[in-house]
């Protein structure tokens, strides 16, 4: 049975996550100024060069930590086995796994690079964000020729075997088959060539596309679709070649859409670009990179697994192919229209490729400038093989994040003043002198603010001409405040901290401020108490938010000639009477009020309660949660008078009805209410006599002050009674109870 509790409240917990987690929606932005400021200075460059190309900023609405978490999985995105280690998953048990035959998993710095737009933000990396439907603008033979150019496929007539082995010559050459193609699928035919080249190489005679594998004879795949990997010899190819025999189990109509069988080099080329419009480009997938990377809502379907390619640089090399094709064929500065996705919380910085190693780098922060006779090329990395993002002119200013310490040739990481991060050759920079930072002065308007208000800190640099004014502000406890980098401090909780401002060369200076939390509301734990003369009870209060300030209670007693109550809360009853006791917050002015009832002591041969209760007041505890019927309490109760019991909704229950907190137990003496006592079950704070999920609920709520409770549940809900607000601790109390792993103790 515990088994079935714990999963009801397994189940519970992720329906309150379901419905508190908010809804994940891409949007779509035209323009430069619709990015991240640390996309925009790459864009504005490739404006100034190809005016006609269009930007398009796609918000994914994903946290990049999580994204790459979702890709960083086992065998979802492979690396050449040749490659680096920083390239490669180092995982016991998983480096140099083949997962397909030469391949193996990458490493999450791979997979973080990679998916960082802003290291392909250059004119030959942009095409992995090119939309890739057909545009018979800019699509034709021509073009499709300059993509082909190198291989097998060049201007070739295009040749294939049938199943029988016999050789069937055409009158059309590989550039018409995929100029067709993309007139069919709607889909760009320089996209679909350079697939081609990227899926099966430059050679005819690739597997893939051969007609001649063992089983799969007059078969083709040129876009290698549904080969996934497979430890059987030449297992991911077989795949693929199976998916173009019979789409592996697919309906007819799927296999009438996609032209299966592919038993002919068009059928393949062309059913293969279908597939690829309709299974990607026509449902949002429409670039490289969001074809290799799922990160787009626009199907409905669920994210990181609609993949069509496993090398996770597949975006990278293609791109270049494109680009190539793009600029042999003289149309680069088409009106071309690219995609670009951003990610919340990316880094600060683009994410460096794993090639680039962290020990042939110091940490810099210098001011420098281009000595140079002409241009000094700025590029993606530290070496001539990498592309060229911009240039520096002479003098020009950059500052130095990452000083050079490699082998060879030297080479700085540098930040430009429009944001552009790249690389230069360390020769050609030299320092730039700097007036430093001699003294910050600060100030505030008050040094007291409220909690959840926000001030902004008056800030003097000296001298005023100082070059370098970057300041980095901080907390001394950012539980109490915390201040952004513009320099407004927001107050969160109660307490004093101090808040510094700190110049880049360590000149630095400090400010106390004092957070005031004023009292939102309190709680008491009883509202109606009935108390023999004589005796003495105590009241507990809670303050509400539990980090007040000023957390002072006034207690007083209209009537004090009926009873007292002491600083601390405790109540004496002098006389039989009726009288009010007030708790009053000295903070805010708020006031809760208790009906107290002074009555004759009752003695023990008229009312005498089983030792296995607790009586306090007129409050009782001490119930077994397993034996707490009206008929099992009344035998608890050796009374020669009436006993009535009602709920906490004021309903009287029945001898088969469960007793839980907040029901009352009167003893009733002439029709008249001799005395009524009030029932605490600890743990119960619904009043329903249950200890179970719904209980975890109703104070997971009250804990996050959604929705309160007061008066006895305060009681009930303060499981481990040391008097205070229920916490996180009486939720794992009730926890621990419904699994049978700690019962509550119902004395206290």
């Amino acid at each position: 049975m515990k088994y079935k509790i714990f999963t009801f409240i397994i189940l519970l917990f992720f329906v309150f996550i379901f419905l508190s987690k908010q809804e994940i929606a891409s949007t779509k932005l035209e323009g430069i100024d619709a990015f991240p400021d640390s996309y925009k200075p790459y864009l504005k460059i490739l404006k100034e060069k190809y005016p006609n190309w269009n930007f398009i900023a796609l918000y994914t609405g994903l946290d990049w930590n999580y994204v790459i978490d979702n890709e960083n999985i086992f065998g979802k995105n492979l690396v050449p086995k040749s490659y680096n280690d920083n390239w490669k998953n180092t995982k016991e048990g998983e480096y140099n796994v083949e997962v397909d035959s030469g391949w193996v998993d990458s490493s999450r710095k791979a997979v973080e690079y990679t998916m960082d737009a802003r290291n392909f933000l250059n004119e030959i990396r942009m095409f992995q964000f090119e939309v890739l439907s057909y545009d018979e603008k800019t699509n034709n033979l021509d073009g499709i020729e300059k993509i082909l150019y190198g291989t097998e496929f060049y201007n070739k007539i295009v040749e294939y075997k049938n199943s029988s082995g016999n050789n069937i010559v055409t009158s059309d050459k590989y550039s018409d088959l995929i100029l067709k193609a993309g007139k069919t699928s709607k889909v760009s035919t320089y996209h679909l060539a350079s697939r081609i080249k990227q899926e099966v190489g430059p050679f005819l005679s690739h597997s893939s596309i051969s007609g001649t594998v063992s089983g799969f004879e007059g078969l083709y795949n040129f876009y290698n679709i549904g080969a996934t990997s497979s430890s059987e010899p030449m297992g991911a190819i077989k795949n693929g070649l199976q998916y173009a025999k019979d789409g592996k189990g697919a309906s007819q109509e799927t296999k009438n859409k996609y032209l299966i069988p592919w038993n002919t080099k068009e059928r393949a080329i062309t059913g293969g670009a279908i597939f690829i419009g309709a299974s990607y480009i026509n449902i949002g997938q429409n670039t490289i990179y969001l074809q290799k990377f799922d990160v787009n809502d626009e199907k409905g379907g669920e994210l990181f697994w609609h993949q069509y390619m496993t090398n996770v640089l597949a975006p990278y090399s293609e791109s270049k192919l494109v680009y190539n094709g793009y600029k042999n064929s003289g149309i680069l500065n088409s009106g071309l229209t690219f995609i670009i996705p951003v990610y919340e919380n990316m880094p600060e910085l683009p994410v460096e490729s794993p090639n680039i190693l962290e020990s042939d780098f110091a940490s810099d922060n210098t001011k420098m400038y281009a000595n140079v006779t002409t241009k000094l090329n700025v590029r993606s990395g530290p070496g001539t093989s990498y592309e060229i993002i911009t240039t520096l002119d002479n003098n020009e200013q950059v500052k130095r994040i990452a000083k050079g310490k490699q082998s060879g040739e030297l080479w700085d990481r540098v930040i430009l003043e429009n944001g552009i991060v790249g690389y230069v050759f360390q020769s050609y920079l030299e320092k730039v002198p700097e007036i430093q930072v001699s003294e910050i002065k600060l100030s505030l308007d008050k040094t007291t603010i409220n909690k959840n208000e926000k001030i902004k800190l008056n800030v003097e640099i000296l001298p005023t001409e100082a070059e370098n004014k970057n300041l980095k502000f901080s907390s001394s406890d950012n539980s109490i405040a915390i201040i952004d980098e513009e320099g407004y401090i927001l107050g969160l909780s109660s307490g004093k901290c101090t808040i510094t401002a700190k110049a880049e060369n360590n000149v630095s200076s400090s400010i106390e401020i004092n957070v005031y939390s004023p009292v939102t509301d309190i709680g008491i734990d009883t509202t109606n108490l009935n108390l023999e003369k004589g005796k003495t009870f105590k009241i507990n209060v809670v303050i509400y938010p539990e980090d007040a300030t000023n957390k002072t209670i006034e207690f007083t007693s209209k009537d004090t000639d009926i009873a007292t109550i002491d600083n601390d809360g405790n109540i004496y009853a002098k006389e039989i009477g009726n009288t009010e006791i007030i708790v009053k917050s000295v903070d805010s002015n708020i006031e809760k009020n208790i009906n107290l009832h002074v009555i004759e002591p009752i003695g023990e041969d008229e009312l005498s309660f089983d030792k296995s209760l607790l009586i306090n007041g007129n409050e009782i505890s001490g119930l077994d949660y397993k034996n707490n019927t009206v008929k099992n309490i009344k035998e608890l109760i050796t009374t020669k008078y009436e006993i009535k019991i009602y709920n906490s909704k004021n309903e009287e229950l029945k001898d088969t009805d469960l007793i839980g907190t907040g029901s009352k137990i009167q003893i009733i003496k002439d029709n008249n209410i001799l005395q009524e006592y009030q029932i605490i079950l600890y743990g119960d704070v619904n009043g329903d006599g249950k200890i179970n999920s719904v209980d975890l609920l109703v104070l997971q709520r009250h804990i996050l002050e959604i929705e309160k409770f007061d008066g006895i549940f305060l009681k009930a809900g303060n499981i481990n009674k040391n008097g205070k607000k229920p916490s996180s601790v009486d939720l794992l109390l009730i926890q621990r109870h419904i699994l049978n792993l700690k019962i509550i103790e119902q004395k206290g």
